[in-house]
């Protein structure tokens, strides 16, 4: 163990804010529930945007991109599309107006605006939205326990800690106690101080990593001076073909057995299935998430699109400068890390946690262990609070004590909070590792609900029923291909689950008549999407000939075409910058200036105009 009295007291000075937050903030999240739940909707666009992106710098997913990046190098850029990344670009350029002009609290509410309030499949609808909700929400919550048990073991051996606590943990359930110990913290804050103090704490865990990053960046670049990496040929290179075309056979035999069991040899197999996963899953709009309760806690549709654009841009250069300095010294020290699991197979997600233990020196340890717990607990509350979101304001609300005071409200959240943690570490027991939580969330259960969640936003007929069949199908399937089928190719089954939710979705919006009229003209007023909407435009116009459609889709797709350019950008030029690849820098840093320039007119300037 290298943690010296510094880096506990950074660690702990950290754990006890995270207290003083929750309880500061507990008086101002309890003046009512829009409080709770969205920070009254008075914060500023970047702080949500900060908090968002805060959010997303997760210890699980950090652990598995520097995996990715130590073993495919610049080919790893386009593996995040699994999520897909880029759906922050649709959000950005139009998705975050469309969503924030419902003035809905949950994806389960803004069904009413696009459904109504009765009619035939609506409350169903309404259910299995909040079934999905709660099912990705607790898919998040085992995923970010799992690979924070995982991490803080490196730091703190078991046999360090045994002789102090009064029961026998087995080896492999070591990683489970660690988790509970910090979820608790994360659970407290979140719990007791609502959005406001999630909010906060993420603003404060930002700043943090961004000076871990930057000083491990500095520490990964002077060493990297008269080293080269042991790296095969096309490591440097982010193009690729068919094939893969890298071999670890000469140098860490164990990362070509690494590649195989990930599935990404045929790459450009693998490349063209999370494109087409990724076009459909970002159309399909935010799933029910942090990332969307930040959206609707924006003051307006602008905003909305500020924020998520601002997302990827302070997201993005410090992640991966983070990544790419920890790969750096994970391949410069390789041999002397030992990366075999409990079980003696070898796990490179040890690569980020075994680097930090071993070449950082104490002090920026223990802040970038007080960043990354701090990551945790930001995407651990984001995900909680959503979650209560769902069951107070949809279900309880809606079904048990539609009533209940201020008072009630708040302590059902507290209430709820505690169920949702207690199920998310159970499930966290029950899961394998980080990468088949993970493989399990982005390509079975997202899959099924891509189809249903596309078609609501593009489509007039599309009914509740169509959306509860859909979803019901999709996810049902998902679950089937979930347990039977490997996590490595769940993505190759994709266009067959997409293909069942389709079916389930259209043959449900049949079997039920269309929208009520005024529902349908409502939303498509209010909301302006385009798509196929022609029979309500036509009506709409008969009742105001002065009502002119949405004719931005040309303008909305280029600027995304211009945003996912801009992304990639900024995700390798960290990447350059410290493997000293100084041409393909100069390139990089010109075309984000050009597409910043273009988007400033095509996007910034005319964010009112759809």
């Amino acid at each position: 163990m290298k943690l010296h009295l510094i880096d506990f007291l950074i660690i702990a000075t950290y754990l006890l804010a995270t207290v003083g937050i929750g309880l500061y903030y507990r008086k101002k999240s309890s003046q009512d529930k829009d409080s709770y739940m969205l920070g009254g909707r008075t914060l500023p666009w970047y702080k949500l945007g900060l908090s968002d992106a805060s959010d997303m710098f997760d210890i699980s997913g950090t652990m598995w991109m520097v995996s990715l990046c130590f073993v495919y190098g610049m080919k790893s850029i386009w593996i995040p599309w699994l999520w897909p990344v880029f759906n922050q670009v649709f959000l950005m350029m139009y998705l975050s107006r469309w969503l924030r002009r419902s003035g809905a609290s949950t994806g389960a509410e803004w069904l009413a605006t696009r459904f109504g309030q009765k009619g035939p499949g609506v409350g169903a609808s309404h259910q299995v939205v909040i079934a999905f909700a709660l099912l990705s929400c607790l898919g998040f919550l085992a995923y970010g326990f799992v690979g924070l048990g995982k991490f803080i073991e490196i730091f703190i051996p078991w046999e360090l800690v045994k002789g102090y606590v009064p029961f026998a943990v087995s080896a492999q359930y070591v990683p489970h106690v660690y988790g509970i110990v910090f979820t608790l913290f994360a659970m407290f804050y979140s719990i007791v101080g609502g959005m406001h103090s999630i909010v906060l704490g993420d603003i404060i865990k930002y700043c943090i990593m961004t000076v871990a990053c930057v000083a491990i960046a500095i520490i990964a670049y002077v060493n990297l001076q008269g080293h080269e990496l042991a790296v095969p040929n096309g490591w440097f290179n982010p193009f690729f073909g068919w094939r893969l075309g890298l071999d670890w056979s000469k140098l860490i035999p164990e990362v070509n057995s690494k590649i195989s069991s990930d599935g990404y040899s045929l790459f450009g197999i693998f490349f063209m299935m999370m494109a087409f996963k990724g076009i459909f899953a970002s159309l399909a709009g935010p799933a029910p998430n942090y990332d969307m309760q930040k959206i609707l806690s924006t003051r307006s549709p602008e905003d909305a699109s500020k924020m998520s654009g601002f997302v990827s841009i302070i997201l993005l250069p410090i992640r991966y400068a983070l990544i790419i300095g920890l790969t750096i010294l994970g391949l410069l020290y390789y041999h002397q890390m030992n990366l075999k699991a409990p079980d003696g197979s070898i796990d490179f997600e040890r690569i980020l946690p075994l680097t930090i233990n071993n070449f950082l020196p104490a002090g920026l340890v223990g802040l970038v262990l007080t960043g990354l717990l701090g990551a945790f607990m930001g995407t651990f509350s984001g995900t909680v609070n959503a979650a209560q979101a769902y069951v107070v304001n949809d279900i309880y609300l809606k079904y048990v004590n539609p009533n209940a005071s201020t008072s009630r409200i708040i302590s059902m959240n507290y209430v709820v909070g505690v169920v949702v943690v207690a199920v998310g570490v159970l499930l966290g027991f029950l899961a394998k590792d980080v990468n088949t939580v993970l493989q399990f969330i982005v390509s079975a259960l997202y899959g099924g609900y891509i189809a249903s969640n596309v078609l609501k936003w593009h489509w007039w007929r599309f009914n509740a029923t169509g959306f509860f069949v859909g979803m019901t199908t999709g996810i049902v399937a998902a679950a089937f291909f979930g347990f039977f089928i490997e996590a490595a190719n769940l993505l190759y089954w994709f266009p067959l689950l997409f293909g069942i939710s389709l079916a389930g979705s259209i043959i449900g919006t049949y079997l039920a008549p269309p929208t009520e009229a005024a529902v349908l003209h409502s939303f498509y007023k209010t909301v302006r999407p385009w798509g196929f909407w022609g029979p309500v435009l036509a009506e709409v116009q008969a009742q105001d000939p002065t009502f002119q459609p949405n004719r931005n889709f040309g303008r909305n797709m280029f600027n995304i075409v211009l945003g996912i350019i801009a992304q990639l950008c900024l995700t390798i030029l960290p990447m350059y910058l410290l493997l000293s690849q100084h041409a393909p820098l100069a390139v990089v840093v010109v075309i984000l200036v050009i597409v910043g320039f273009i988007l400033k007119r095509t996007w910034w300037n005319r964010l009112s105009d759809d």
